[in-house]
C-alpha cells in the first residue's frame, strides 16, 4: 500500500537535457530526508569534477548515498526515510554490463529494483537512449537494448513518468 513517502517517479531525457535537476526540484518539494544515490563509478579527474558539481548543485540538505550496483538493497534499507532520487539507471546498467552479468541476470535485477521502488519514495533519472541512430557494434546495442528494456518497465510501473527536453519536463503519465 502506497502512503505519502512512497511515490515512485520516472525521469527521462537525454544526455544534458536537466533531467537530474527537473528530478531534484521534484523531490525538494517532498517532505523527509533527501538522499542522492549515484551510481556513477568514479573512475578519472573528470568524472570527479562532475560528482563535486553535481554536489554543490545540491545543497548541504541532501545525503549522497554512492552504490555502483546495489541500488535496490539502499532502497530498502532506506524505505519510509524521506525520499530518494536515483541518478541514474544507465550508468548502473554499465556498471552491470562491465561486471559481466548476463542480460537474464540484469532483468532480474531490473525486476527487483522496480519492486522496491513500488514500495519507497524514489525519483528514478535514466537516460533515453532509443532516440538516436542504431550503434554499430554488439555492445553498444545491447546497452542501448537493455537500458531501452529498463526504461519501460520502470516507466511503466511507476506513478508518474517525464520526458526532460532542454530543461523542460514533460508529464508522460
Amino acid at each position: 500500500m502506497k502512503g505519502p513517502d512512497s511515490e515512485f517517479i520516472f525521469v527521462t531525457g537525454g544526455a544534458r537535457s536537466g533531467k537530474s535537476a527537473f528530478a531534484a526540484t521534484l523531490v525538494d518539494g517532498m517532505k523527509g530526508t533527501k538522499y542522492y544515490l549515484a551510481t556513477a563509478r568514479v573512475l578519472d579527474i573528470e568524472m570527479q569534477d562532475r560528482v563535486a558539481k553535481h554536489r554543490l548543485s545540491r545543497g548541504d540538505d541532501w545525503f549522497t548515498l554512492e552504490e555502483p550496483r546495489e541500488i535496490a538493497r539502499v532502497i530498502e534499507d532506506r524505505r519510509g526515510d524521506g525520499t530518494i532520487l536515483l541518478d541514474c539507471i544507465t550508468l548502473w546498467l554499465t556498471n552491470l554490463i562491465e561486471d559481466g552479468l548476463a542480460d537474464e541476470e540484469i532483468m532480474k535485477e531490473i525486476g527487483v529494483l522496480i519492486d522496491v521502488c513500488r514500495c519507497a519514495g524514489v525519483v528514478v533519472v535514466s537516460n533515453e537512449t532509443g532516440s538516436g541512430i542504431v550503434p554499430e557494434n554488439s555492445l553498444a546495442r545491447r546497452f542501448r537494448d537493455l537500458s531501452g528494456f529498463a526504461n519501460q518497465s520502470i516507466a511503466g510501473a511507476a506513478d508518474e513518468a517525464y520526458l526532460v527536453v532542454s530543461g523542460l519536463g514533460v508529464r508522460l503519465k
